[in-house]
C-alpha cells in the first residue's frame, strides 16, 4: 500500500502481496481483467484493496484453465463460475478423449513401426469425432441395405453393433482394430460383397419368416458339418445325402452353395473380427473349417 494515506496499491505492491509477478499483473490488467481506479501522478496504475480479491479470482480461473474471455466474463457478471465450470468440464472431457486417442494411436505406431505415412492415416482415422465415425458407419448400413426391404432385421441390426466406434480410452489393439474397420467399411468392393451376403439373406423372406431364422440356419449349419468333421465323414461320401437333407430340405443346392459362398469370405470374416477387438471382445470363430466342408459337399453334388 502506498504512504498517502490513500490506501491504494501500485503493480509492484500488489505482487508482493498476492505472489504473482509484475508481469502477469499488468498483462491481465491491459486485457481488461483488473482496471486500475486511478493513476498516481507519475502514471502509475493504483488499484484499491479489491483488486487483491479480484486477483485471487482471477488467478484460480486461470489455474483451472479458463481462458480470458470466459474469465472477463465471470468478473462481468455476464456468466457464473458454475456455468463457465460446466462448459470447462466439458470441454476437458473432449481434450482428455482426444488426448486418450492420440496416446494409442502413438503406442500403436510405437508397437508397429509404423511409417510416417501409415501413422499420418492411423491419426486422421482414429482422431476423427464421434459423429464422423457414426457417418462412416451410417454410409455403410445405406448403401448394403438400400432398397432392400425384405431382410432379416436381425442380420441389420447385428451388422449396425458390428461396427462398433471406437472406445473413448482405446487400446492401441482398438486403434489397429478400429483404422482397419474403417477403411474396410469404405471400400466400395467389400460394401458390394455385403450388399450381396445381405440380398441372398433377403431372398424370399417375407413377413411371414420369422426374425433370426438366418442365424439359426447358420448355427445348425454350423453344428452339423461340425459332427461330420469329428466323425472324419469326408464331404463326398454318400452318407452326406443325409446331412445335407437335414439341414437344408428340399433347397436348391446350387442356390445354397451361392449363399454360402457369399457369407463366407476372407473379408466377411476379417470384419467380425475387427468389431470383435474394437468392442474390447474375445473374437468369435469364423467356423472356417465347417463351411468348408459344407461347401466342399455341395460342390461335390453340384458340380460347382
Amino acid at each position: 500500500m502506498i504512504d498517502d494515506g490513500t490506501g491504494l496499491f501500485t503493480i509492484g505492491e500488489l505482487a508482493r502481496t498476492t505472489g504473482l509477478t509484475v508481469r502477469t499483473i499488468r498483462y491481465w490488467s491491459d486485457e481488461g481483467l483488473l482496471p486500475p481506479v486511478t493513476r498516481s501522478t507519475g502514471g502509475y496504475r493504483l488499484y484499491d484493496a479489491a483488486a487483491v480479491a479480484r486477483l485471487e479470482l482471477i488467478r484460480t480461473l486461470r489455474e483451472l484453465g479458463l481462458g480470458l474471455e470466459d474469465v472477463h466474463k465471470v468478473l462481468a457478471g455476464e456468466t457464473t463460475v458454475a456455468q463457465v465450470a460446466a462448459a470447462h468440464v466439458a470441454a476437458l472431457d473432449t481434450q482428455i478423449r482426444s488426448l486418450k486417442v492420440t496416446r494409442a494411436v502413438l503406442s500403436s505406431v510405437a508397437r508397429r513401426g509404423s511409417t510416417a505415412e501409415e501413422m499420418r492415416l492411423m491419426n486422421r482415422l482414429a482422431r476423427l469425432s464421434a459423429a464422423e465415425r457414426n457417418r462412416i458407419v451410417e454410409d455403410f448400413m445405406a448403401e448394403v441395405f438400400d432398397g432392400i426391404d425384405t431382410a432379416d432385421p436381425d442380420i441389420r441390426t447385428r451388422l449396425r453393433f458390428a461396427s462398433a466406434d471406437l472406445p473413448d480410452d482405446p487400446t492401441p489393439e482398438q486403434v489397429d482394430a478400429w483404422v482397419e474397420l474403417a477403411e474396410l467399411i469404405q471400400d466400395p468392393e467389400f460394401r458390394a460383397t455385403m450388399r450381396r451376403a445381405v440380398e441372398f439373406n433377403a431372398v424370399d423372406r417375407g413377413p411371414d419368416i420369422p426374425p433370426g431364422t438366418s442365424l439359426w440356419f447358420m448355427s445348425r449349419l454350423v453344428q452339423l458339418a461340425g459332427e461330420a468333421l469329428r466323425a472324419g465323414t469326408a464331404p463326398e461320401a454318400p452318407e452326406v445325402d443325409e446331412v445335407l437333407r437335414s439341414m437344408l430340405g428340399d433347397a436348391d443346392l446350387d442356390e445354397v452353395l451361392e449363399r454360402l459362398e457369399a457369407a463366407s469370405t476372407a473379408r466377411l470374416a476379417r470384419y467380425r473380427e475387427l468389431s470383435a477387438v474394437v468392442k474390447g471382445l474375445e473374437p468369435q470363430s469364423a467356423y472356417a473349417e465347417e463351411f468348408s466342408w459344407v461347401v466342399a459337399a455341395l460342390r461335390a453334388r453340384t458340380g460347382g
